[in-house]
């Protein structure tokens, strides 16, 4: 079969592989009908997040149907079309019990302290092969797939393998509550899924911050108040627009390729703090390619999360959905402590997430 293929940091091919077979009578297998390319895929690719094993077929946002199934699936049948949860759970260690389904504690064959298991990732995620490919084995399938109606395009359903589930858990988790400002720091596609979820919690403003003017032309569209960073101070514009207090919510849908301002009101700032930003990204990403221009790791890790903590009113809590490596050792600590700030992340337990989403 054919598959996207990771080979080194700025290196993937489209290669013929071995397809998939069932080794657990736990497993699925699904031949896919639909992929997607998530911000992740890009982090890994560009060097920002390490620890890629060549060989690794890529991808963990797909929708598909049903092959083959091990003795022990019960609750699928051969030919069901599904969407395929980002994250992999067992659905019965004590961690999927309480509902953290991303940190199980028995799929990922690192061990218990490894942290999540997902399709298409680094060597700590297991690694499991990815969904950019013609067919995937699916690990504990029961818990691990998501049942479609037909009336679900698979366009549609592709969200919910990831960038919606994460979207919603990056607002539930920012604990918005009704009347509350809130600011989301970055607007592709978990951003806007973030403004979106904001607002059907209650928020009565949303803030948009990125310079990409196609992007918070969508997040204008749904209503949020939008601010380029290449243009206005994000954190002194804020502070503007909420009377000096700041939001009162945060969501950080960035991640560890975060960019500074390149031009605006916010240069200066970014220039003085050019040499720490540098420091970072050497951490983070000490390999990367630097030939072509979609492989360039951002050149600010901790930009959105200094922004978004200078910005925060005072006893705000700040929702981290955006990736970071585990190599990522930045965060202005000393700013969220003052503050009595609440910080909360996730990587999204889709598991669980995904089924809720597609009653939206």
């Amino acid at each position: 079969m054919r598959a996207v293929v990771f080979r080194d940091v700025g290196d993937i091919r489209l290669e013929d592989v071995a397809e998939p077979k069932l080794r657990e009578p736990t497993d699925a297998i699904v031949r896919l009908t639909a992929s997607a390319i998530c911000g992740t895929d890009l982090h890994m690719i560009r060097g920002s997040v390490p620890g890629m094993q060549a060989g690794t077929i890529l991808g963990h946002e797909g929708v598909g149907v049903i092959e083959s199934l091990g003795k022990e699936v019960r609750n699928f049948r051969v030919g069901d079309r599904v969407v395929i949860p980002s994250t992999i759970a067992c659905g019965y260690c004590s961690y999927c019990r309480a509902g953290y389904f991303a940190q199980c504690d028995r799929v990922n064959p690192k061990g218990p302290q490894a942290g999540t298991a997902f399709y298409g990732g680094p060597a700590e995620t297991g690694p499991f092969h990815g969904l950019q490919a013609e067919k995937a084995r699916i690990p504990f399938a029961a818990v691990n797939l998501v049942k479609l109606p037909d009336e679900v395009s698979d366009d549609q359903a592709l969200l919910l393998s990831d960038i919606f589930p994460t979207g919603y858990m990056g607002a539930e988790y920012a604990e918005i509550k009704d009347g509350d400002t809130v600011v989301v720091f970055g607007c592709g596609p978990v951003g806007q899924f973030a403004i979106l979820s904001a607002k059907l919690m209650g928020a009565v403003r949303v803030f948009a911050v990125d310079n990409e003017p196609s992007r918070l032309a969508i997040a204008q569209a749904q209503g949020a108040e939008i601010i380029n960073f290449d243009v206005d101070h994000p954190v002194q514009t804020l502070r503007a627009l909420t009377g000096g207090i700041g939001p009162d919510r945060a969501i950080d849908a960035v991640g560890v390729d975060a960019c500074h301002a390149h031009r605006g009101a916010a240069r200066a700032e970014a220039e003085r703090k050019y040499d720490q930003h540098a420091r970072e990204l050497e951490e983070v990403a000490p390999r990367s390619n630097p030939d072509g221009e979609h492989w360039h790791p951002g050149d600010a890790p901790s930009q959105a999360l200094e922004w978004a903590v200078e910005a925060l009113a005072k006893a705000g809590t700040l929702s981290i959905v955006g990736v970071y490596p585990q190599t990522a050792r930045f965060f202005p600590i000393g700013q969220a402590m003052n503050k009595n700030l609440t910080v909360k992340m996730e990587i999204a337990t889709t598991a669980s997430t995904s089924p809720s989403c597609s009653t939206w």
